[in-house]
């Protein structure tokens, strides 16, 4: 049974709720002459039948046929002129909802001609803040009957749009500048985004407000995620993991992460063996030959599964490096066998 209500107000700041109904379920009767009372920062929407009717701002009301004419109308269509009427009310917040956080859960994925794999792998995090601009439009979209709609409910929905559009940007301004330049552009990026995805919370009655990077960076995926991601054949993944694996050896405790993530700022295969060879020849000297202990360690025969263990792979990922002649070695039997130099050699390329 509907509940007749004289005085209809909602109040509450709304910090983190953008639309709330009154009544939360049923129906509300109002009457001709009721108030309706609409704080600082808030817009109330009549809705009738799943249509808007009257909109109020801040202040208060009295419902008459002067000030709410559309419902007046449906009164006097559906009543006859009488009262109470039916109806719902959805008080929406009009406040900026400020340091929305966004990040990028997977890496986007750049091209990056020229360097590396041509492709470089950006990861970034940061805010952005939004604010209604039609509350009719939003509540028939998004809000539908539901009681009570807050920012969590649609931070989903908003952090795709922002970020398919910063991937796209990403990608255009990847055509004229390499990564270093684009991690220093990130005010203009930020503007970027803020532009192409105006539209889209526009089509939902919102309007973006802000759009902040407060981080951009390359990945710092390992061998094995990159590998996952289709990104690397096998013979740049057991180079890149030999990278890693001489890293371990040689115990450098600045090593940090792997080097492997150097590969996701568009480094070169080349520069991150490089980069491993070096630290590995600063560990010797700090550590007292701990990386040539290592190499020292190095059977002159081993198996597959020798290798495997050296190069942190599997036993498969070897014989498939045989097999594709990146890696020499002399099948005895149903086995094979590989040399300490092929081993090198292999590693050197």
């Amino acid at each position: 049974m509907a509940r007749i209500f004289d005085v209809v107000e909602y109040p509450d700041e709304m910090r983190d709720e953008i639309v709330h109904r009154f009544p939360e379920s049923g129906y509300g009767d109002f009457r001709i002459g009721s108030q309706v009372i609409v704080r600082e920062a808030q817009s109330a929407v009549f809705f009738r039948d799943g249509r808007a009717l009257d909109t109020f701002k801040a202040g208060r009301h009295t419902i008459t046929t002067a000030n709410v004419p559309y419902l007046i109308d449906l009164i006097g269509k559906a009543f006859n002129d009488r009262t109470p009427f039916t109806a719902e009310v959805y008080f929406v917040s009009m406040r900026e909802f400020a340091d929305q956080k966004w990040g990028t859960a997977q890496p986007i994925i750049i091209r990056n001609p020229g360097m590396g794999l041509g492709v470089a792998l950006m990861q970034g995090y940061g805010s952005y803040s939004f604010q209604m601009a039609n509350p009719q439009q939003f509540v028939s979209q998004i809000v539908g009957t539901t009681g009570a709609y807050s920012t969590a409910d649609i931070q989903g929905r908003l952090r795709a749009i922002l970020l398919s559009k910063l991937a796209d940007l990403l990608g255009e301004t990847a055509a004229k500048k390499d990564v270093p330049s684009l991690i220093g552009l990130t005010e203009e990026l930020g503007a970027g985004v803020r532009a192409k995805a105006q539209d889209d919370f526009q089509a939902v009655g919102l309007t973006l407000k802000q759009f902040y990077i407060e981080s951009l960076k390359p990945s710092e995926k390992s061998a094995e995620e990159l590998r996952a991601m289709g990104m690397l054949d096998m013979a740049t993944y057991t180079q890149l993991q030999a990278a890693d694996a001489m890293r371990d050896a040689a115990k450098n405790p600045a090593g940090g992460a792997g080097l492997t993530a150097g590969i996701g700022a568009g480094m070169s295969i080349g520069q991150v063996m490089g980069e491993a060879l070096k630290q590995g020849a600063s560990a010797k000297n700090l550590a007292g030959g701990a990386a040539a202990a290592a190499a020292a360690a190095m059977p002159d025969v081993m198996t597959p599964s020798d290798v495997a263990q050296i190069l942190k792979v599997s036993e498969e990922d070897v014989v498939e490096l045989i097999k594709g002649k990146e890696l020499k070695a002399k099948k005895i039997g149903k086995g094979y066998r590989i040399g300490k130099a092929a081993l090198e050699e292999y590693l050197s390329k």
